[in-house]
């Protein structure tokens, strides 16, 4: 059996940028830095003092009382991006098969803001004090239940967790469930919302954030010589995934084909990428053959480009070592540079970008670059969006504990 076509139909987003997807993708082509002094929390006693925060978040604005205190954060952020991509995408729920339409969704941390509150209203006031909500609440997969509910997809509904590719594996697996049949439909993205006090805490241990607390807006610099660790981000990223012929059928607005997908891992580390690259180089190569797309086809590459110094040097190295000599002419940008590391979530909302540079012949900027990388040798896109017709493109998702995800989305 061919495996069927599989479209984007409909994008939702929730970011530092802006509480949509247009907010949001306008002010990545604008290369601005959602970047700002940490609001939520005191920062006195943390080396890094900044975060890229979802700024004008209030949960009062999309859900009411008894609703948003049965629900996380993350959860919240996934909801809100669900409602715009399932709009966007015309469906009429009342005329699908809902056996049929599914729900995958991806966070690397899950409910860590819950877990803190409760923790700490248990240790002043006791364990009769934890609320009955607390365990719906901080399990991962509470925001593909809660949205398997909101829409009523009765088809396949669960939550992969692979740290910073755990959006990207969800798209992945939501492509093969269309492609092998099994749903016509699949609510795909990821959310996540781990900017707490002991969430950066512990980033902050590991040496991994930037510590421009200074200078927040150019902390993030991907490919940049002068880079010193990854800015936390927040929010989600939502899309939905239909089968081609089922979205011809409904007139659906078809924004660009996801057609290949890779999987990888180092098996190396806990948290080091392996310097050869070849779990990358790897996952690479696989979804360019599952998608049936030569190297030489790619025009652009929305790059994990956390601002972190090995992930940059061997993530260029990869592309150097698939693409050949067509490395030097693809158009390679790093949406980290200005929405900060989302994380669980950061696949997601990549891929959204990718699929809006497909779709409108544009592509958002690295910002920040000033000072090259001998070791990051690319056309990184520097501080100016471009117009770029782009027929092909790719997304890399890898993540702590060695995994990397990959996936190819080309004109429709």
């Amino acid at each position: 059996m061919s495996k069927r076509r599989v479209v984007i139909t409909g994008l939702g987003a929730v970011s530092p940028l802006g509480l949509d997807l247009r907010t949001t993708w306008d002010n990545l082509l604008l290369g601005k830095s959602g970047a700002g002094p940490i609001t939520r929390f005191d920062t006195t006693k943390h080396t890094t003092k900044f975060a890229c925060e979802v700024w004008d978040w209030d949960a009062e604005k999309y859900f009411p009382r008894s609703e948003s205190k049965r629900l996380e954060k993350f959860t919240m952020y996934y909801l809100v991006a669900a409602d715009e991509a399932m709009k966007a995408s015309g469906l009429d729920l009342d005329g699908i098969d809902r056996t049929r339409a599914g729900c995958i969704l991806g966070t690397g941390i899950g409910g860590i803001w819950e877990i803190e509150a409760s923790r700490k209203l248990q240790l002043e006031r006791g364990a009769d004090r934890v609320s009955p909500f607390f365990i719906p609440k901080i399990m991962s997969n509470a925001m593909a239940g809660q949205a398997a509910i909101r829409f009523g997809l009765q088809g396949t509904c669960y939550v992969t967790s692979s740290a910073c590719a755990s959006a990207s594996h969800s798209l992945g697996l939501a492509l093969r469930s269309i492609q092998w049949g099994e749903s016509d439909i699949v609510l795909a993205g990821g959310s996540e919302a781990a900017t707490t006090e002991l969430g950066l805490a512990g980033f902050c241990s590991l040496k991994a954030l930037s510590t421009r607390n200074d200078d927040p807006q150019h902390a993030s610099r991907p490919f940049d010589r002068d880079r010193d660790g990854f800015v936390m981000g927040e929010g989600a990223a939502a899309l939905v995934l239909e089968e081609y012929e089922h979205a011809r059928r409904r007139g659906a607005p078809i924004l660009c084909e996801l057609l290949g997908y890779g999987s990888t891992d180092d098996a190396f580390h806990i948290t080091a990428p392996k310097e050869d690259a070849d779990g990358p180089t790897r996952a690479i190569r696989m979804a360019l053959k599952d998608g049936g797309i030569a190297p030489e086809q790619i025009q652009y590459v929305n790059a994990h480009g956390t601002s972190t110094s090995l992930n940059d040097k061997i993530e260029t190295f990869a592309l150097k070592h698939v693409f050949g000599d067509h490395a030097k002419k693809l158009a390679v940008s790093s949406t980290k540079s200005m929405l900060g590391h989302l994380l669980g979530a950061s696949g997601a909302v990549e891929l959204a970008a990718a699929a809006m540079s497909v779709q409108y012949g544009r592509v958002h900027p690295t910002i920040n670059q000033e000072t090259p990388d001998p070791d990051c040798d690319l056309d990184y896109i520097p501080n100016e969006a471009r117009e770029l017709k782009v027929d092909y493109a790719i997304s890399n998702s890898p993540g702590f504990g060695g995994p990397h995800s990959r996936l190819v989305v080309g004109r429709v």
